[in-house]
């Protein structure tokens, strides 16, 4: 497999940009907390000959392909198997932190696991295939109410209650398995004005891949946790692909960029600083060349923040 044919960073350069300022010192460490294949680590690797890498990725596919992408670094790599909120044990010291959420160039492109509506495969839809429940064991387990949620909550998907009641009744005579037989339950039961407007399973595999990892929970433990293990002057860049995942990261970077003065207070002490500052106004897209050449590019919102200011627990230490 020819891993940089199917495998293009997205906003590699704005990347490095962002990132690089923080990373100028020997042995600067670069969390890359969404390794995937390697392609964002092995550009900062290659660019800057100085700095460490831990890569962390939930997928041992994922980490396979790396170790021997990136295996010409030699010991500048360290590789862990875990899912990315556990990042404050393997980040604390780091100058650069890059999150590149979403699913990844390979989990799409190999069908079997599932995550692509397009390819009928096995309802899988896990990361990390260990552990974790199925895609096919939501389907057969969650009653109507729950499956109904998780498609409002987390595609939000208007016909979500029409789509939880065609699930049900289709896997009374048969357990939905394949991602095939859902797209099949899925379209019949959608109006032909709203098939028109748009793959009627998109929102829907995108909530059962969100549920199945925990998606929204792990990023909301995760940012917050990135952001403590930074260095003064460190700096995290993240990539979100929906909206549900964009929130979670303004919100978190809203809160530490803001004064906790009490309201009234004629002058700021340095305790109610901001911990971080933003460096993008709002959230960057991929420019116009860009998307044309990687379709995978199209949704992106890039954001990043840099740490100001150390808090007492840092100081302390």
């Amino acid at each position: 497999m020819d891993i940089r044919r199917i495998h293009t960073p997205v906003m590699l350069e704005r990347c490095v940009e962002l990132l690089a300022p923080a990373l100028q010192h020997d042995g600067a460490i670069l969390v890359d907390a969404t390794l995937g294949m390697g392609g964002h680590s092995e550009a900062f690797l290659e660019r800057l000959p100085h700095i460490r890498l831990i890569g962390l990725d939930r997928d041992t596919d994922a980490l396979r392909i790396a170790g021997e992408r990136l295996a010409r670094f030699g010991d500048r790599v360290t590789l862990v198997h875990t899912v990315y909120d556990a990042i404050g044990t393997h980040a604390e010291g780091a100058s650069g932190i890059l999150f590149d959420l979403g699913v990844s160039s390979l989990q799409l492109d190999e069908a079997e696991r599932g995550f692509a509506y397009a390819k009928d495969a096995p309802l899988d839809m896990r990361m990390d295939q260990s552990s974790g429940i199925t895609a096919a064991e939501v389907l057969a387990t969650y009653s109507e109410g729950q499956l109904r949620r998780i498609f409002e909550r987390y595609g939000e998907e208007k016909l979500a209650g029409r789509y939880a009641r065609a699930i049900i009744a289709a896997r009374q005579s048969a357990p939905l398995e394949r991602s095939g037989r859902l797209v099949e339950v899925l379209q019949e039961a959608t109006p032909a004005a709203v098939a028109r407007a748009g793959h009627p399973a998109k929102r829907v595999f995108q909530a059962l891949r969100i549920e199945v990892n925990r998606e929204l929970n792990v990023l909301a433990d995760a940012i917050p946790a990135a952001m403590d293990a930074l260095v003064l002057g460190g700096r995290i860049v993240v990539m979100s692909y929906q909206s549900l995942e964009d929130r979670l990261v303004k919100q978190a970077f809203s809160a530490a960029s803001a004064s906790t003065a009490p309201a009234g207070l004629p002058v700021e002490l340095p305790e109610h600083a901001p911990r971080f500052k933003t460096l993008t106004k709002g959230a960057e897209l991929a420019d116009e060349e860009e998307r044309a050449a990687n379709p995978r590019a199209i949704p992106v919102r890039l954001r990043a923040a840099e740490r100001v200011r150390d808090d007492q627990r840092s100081a302390a230490r």
